[in-house]
């Protein structure tokens, strides 16, 4: 769905400017050309790990299952110079037992809300979600915009909407996820970016995916918004952080991502105050390369704990 070429869409275009598809897609397939060798690769390796919210968002999730992911978290492996990851994130329900089981640790509790994924109840329903988990611990929601009224072109009512869930966050960081695969078009990336960007707070962050849809985060798309983060900062000087979800699965693909960051928005975003990977499986393969990185030789995939395969 492309929007009018007239009112608030085309008002906004205007002053943020639009996307160049073939020149954003190119710098994408760029980032992906990179070779990153030796002690450079085992850094970057071990800075993803640092980076991945440790995910699972099923609904055949158990306290069981919950548990064993945020054991995961605290130890990802047997080497003791792996750090920790950064987030655990799951629903409200299971946000009072991540808590307990993650306190004293630097992991964060992230927990999803406002209607995940689809941001379509009430608000004051999905602003009720959000005060709970609060209460129950949540150190961190990510929420997900109503992409309907942003196709709408009801911006005002989208801006309004998450800063009613900045408030009621308190001192929880935020992090807005657009779903851009139903956004659709580069252009409708970069304006939800902004509006989002507009309505949050520094250090709060805007994320890709809700990894329900069959399109998640690429390096395309990503692009468009680091790029958004980049000239939102550098007209505010307010820095936002960027959290691609979904689909990344390989070490490689996390590298790639992080040479992005990189050359984009530079080293102060290497590090999880202000980039995440929203992934499950992503975290057995940064294991095993940095395993290979060290020895040599791959592990089997069962040599690290199937806690997470299957998030």
């Amino acid at each position: 769905m492309r929007m009018a070429k007239s009112s608030p869409f085309k008002r906004l275009l205007d002053e943020i400017g639009t996307v160049d598809q073939v020149g954003v897609e190119e710098r994408a397939a760029k980032f992906a050309t990179r070779s990153i060798k030796n002690n450079s690769k085992l850094w970057g390796l071990k800075t993803a790990v640092s980076m991945v919210d440790l995910t699972t968002l099923e609904g055949k999730d158990t306290p069981g299952k919950v548990a064993s992911l945020c054991q995961k978290a605290r130890a990802p492996g047997d080497d003791p110079e792996v750090p920790p990851v950064a987030a655990v994130c799951i629903y409200p329900a299971f946000v009072q037992q991540a808590h307990r089981l993650l306190a004293g640790t630097s992991i964060k509790v992230a927990s999803v809300a406002t209607s995940f994924p689809s941001g379509q109840t009430p608000l004051r329903l999905r602003l009720q979600e959000v005060r709970q988990a609060v209460a129950d611990g949540a150190d961190e929601i990510d929420m997900v915009i109503n992409r309907g009224l942003f196709l709408a072109g009801e911006f005002s009512a989208v801006s309004d909407e998450i800063a009613a869930v900045v408030q009621t966050c308190g001192d929880s960081r935020l992090k807005v996820i657009l779903e851009v695969s139903e956004l659709e078009t580069y252009d409708n990336v970069r304006a939800a970016s902004f509006i989002a960007m507009r309505a949050i707070r520094a250090e709060d962050f805007i994320k890709t995916s809700t990894g329900k849809t069959p399109s998640n985060a690429t390096l395309a798309n990503t692009q468009v918004m680091i790029e958004a983060i980049r000239d939102h900062y550098l007209a505010t000087g307010m820095p936002i952080g960027m959290k691609p979800a979904g689909g990344i699965q390989r070490a490689k693909q996390a590298l790639h991502f992080l040479v992005a960051v990189k050359e984009t928005l530079g080293d102060a975003w290497l590090n999880n105050t202000r980039y995440r990977f929203g992934a499950s499986s992503l975290l057995n393969d940064l294991l095993r390369q940095i395993e290979k990185q060290k020895t040599g030789a791959y592990q089997a995939p069962y040599y690290f704990t199937e806690s997470s395969e299957s998030y």
